[in-house]
């Protein structure tokens, strides 16, 4: 049995408290925020507290926290035995610079507090420089049917960033694409094969081997045509960079 308490109260903390609540290998000893309402949500479920002296003694101490704060926190668990990990892409393990354990234990993501997630299709990076911390959190990982790999400092920092432009990016177009169907009452839903149809080619061939549209065709009326539609600066600003892009990716091609 993994004993653990979580420091935070937002979206990736709530959903490993969930799945760790529900591993048979994993109990959750305590949660903590600094902030009385945050503990809310946990109250009927778990001891909680808002104070770093009244911590319990676990295996494991998981700082699910902002990326600007996990120095702050980690400098304060200096008299913990457990090891100390957060769970930050951007963040590394060196930032934890006061417990004499350390670790991360970083789930490659997009987390929404209300939508489930199947853990069996989330890979987990992990990061210690101790084999025996790093044991501990691939069994953390394997108690969720979790893939997990260990990926340094540098490397998660990298899949961060790539993870920012497939995901967060990807998003925001998505969100530009609704706006723009909304405006003229069409249906959003009327995207979504297509928007699955994309996901599913990468799984079978390189991005850059199936990229379509007409950037990569070269099709200049149809640019400009799209072009003279939009309205909102920001989408003419993007729509012409990301098409400067692809031809930039294809020049030699096109």
């Amino acid at each position: 049995m993994i004993d653990v308490v979580i420091l935070g109260t937002g979206n990736v903390a709530t959903h490993l408290f969930r799945a760790f609540s529900q591993s048979p290998g994993i109990r959750v000893k305590q949660v903590y925020n600094h902030a009385h309402k945050s503990l809310e949500p946990f109250k009927n479920e778990v001891p909680t507290t808002t104070s770093l002296q009244d911590l319990e003694t676990a295996d494991l101490y998981l700082l699910a926290l902002k990326d600007d704060v996990i120095s702050h926190y980690a400098d304060q668990l200096k008299h913990c035995d457990g090891l100390v990990a957060h769970t930050s892409g951007a963040v590394s393990l060196e930032a934890l610079k006061g417990p004499a354990r350390r670790g991360v234990f970083y789930p490659l993501q997009t987390f929404t507090r209300d939508l489930k997630v199947d853990y069996s299709k989330i890979p987990f990076c992990l990061e210690s420089s101790d084999p025996e911390d790093m044991q501990l959190l691939q069994e953390l990982a394997h108690d969720l049917s979790a893939p997990a790999y260990e990926v340094n400092s540098q490397q998660r920092k990298q899949l961060h960033l790539a993870a920012v432009f497939v995901c967060n990016f990807v998003n925001y177009l998505y969100t530009v694409g609704q706006n723009l169907c909304e405006k003229h009452q069409i249906p959003f839903k009327i995207l979504e094969p297509l928007i699955m149809a994309t996901a599913q080619k990468i799984q079978q061939a390189p991005p850059r081997d199936v990229q379509t549209g007409p950037a990569r065709r070269g099709d200049s009326s149809t640019i400009k045509a799209h072009l003279d539609l939009l309205e909102e600066p920001s989408h003419i600003a993007i729509y012409e960079l990301l098409t400067r892009a692809i031809q930039s990716e294809y020049g030699k091609k096109l």
